[in-house]
């Protein structure tokens, strides 16, 4: 049992580690007394990382040892439950290769970018005009997980909120603000909401009491 629970995320790529906020969020939100240590697992660095799912999980551990791993997947266009049993494989195969961590699936339908649609405020902080009160008509919350592409909206989001055009509209970072997003987000229980967020919920539910030290 520990105080400190230190993560690893194993994400699809770079741009999804922002993730990792919403994953603080949560854990600290089932259990405020537990602290958090994430990881990224950036095997960018590797001279020849590996591209089957199983091998990257058993690597990530090796390179990043935690308490816990995420294995991040994007549904995209794919039903949740194929993406589902396809990390669900990956984790048994890694097993095989002496994974020494419980490992959970995060699967955003469609993309990460639709679990970033919680909070009005932090995409206008995020978009550099936060006193802005142009409306971006952020969609409702049950339509977030039909979104046929939630990144180009949060762009679009984020480029509305900005109040920017012509040249300056044209030279934002929206890979950087999307990221501020989720980093300046306080509160993402609006994605109870939707399925995918409650699966990965109730899973850290059943596993967290074998890790962490809750404080009665």
């Amino acid at each position: 049992m520990t105080d400190l629970l230190r993560y690893t995320l194993l994400s699809d790529g770079s741009s999804d580690r922002a993730l990792s906020f919403v994953l603080n969020w949560l854990i600290q939100d089932l259990h405020p007394s537990v602290g958090v240590n994430p990881q990224w697992a950036d095997l960018r660095r590797l001279h020849k990382p590996p591209r089957d799912l199983a091998e990257r999980i058993a690597l990530s551990l090796e390179l990043y040892p935690c308490e816990l791993m995420f294995v991040h997947r994007d549904a995209e266009r794919v039903p949740f439950e194929t993406r589902r049993a396809e990390i669900d494989t990956a984790i048994k195969l890694a097993s095989e290769k002496g994974i020494l961590a419980p490992a959970l699936a995060v699967i955003p339908v469609r993309m990460q970018e639709a679990w970033l649609l919680s909070s009005d405020a932090a995409i206008r902080q995020a978009s550099g005009n936060p006193s802005s009160k142009l409306p971006i008509n952020i969609p409702d919350k049950s339509k977030w997980e039909l979104l046929p592409n939630p990144k180009d909206l949060l762009i679009d989001l984020l480029k509305r909120a900005s109040g920017a055009s012509g040249r300056k509209l044209r030279k934002l970072d929206t890979s950087s603000m999307i990221h501020r997003v989720a980093e300046l987000t306080r509160d993402f229980s609006p994605l109870r909401e939707l399925k995918a967020f409650r699966e990965l919920e109730h899973e850290l539910m059943q596993t967290l009491p074998n890790l962490v030290r809750v404080a009665e």
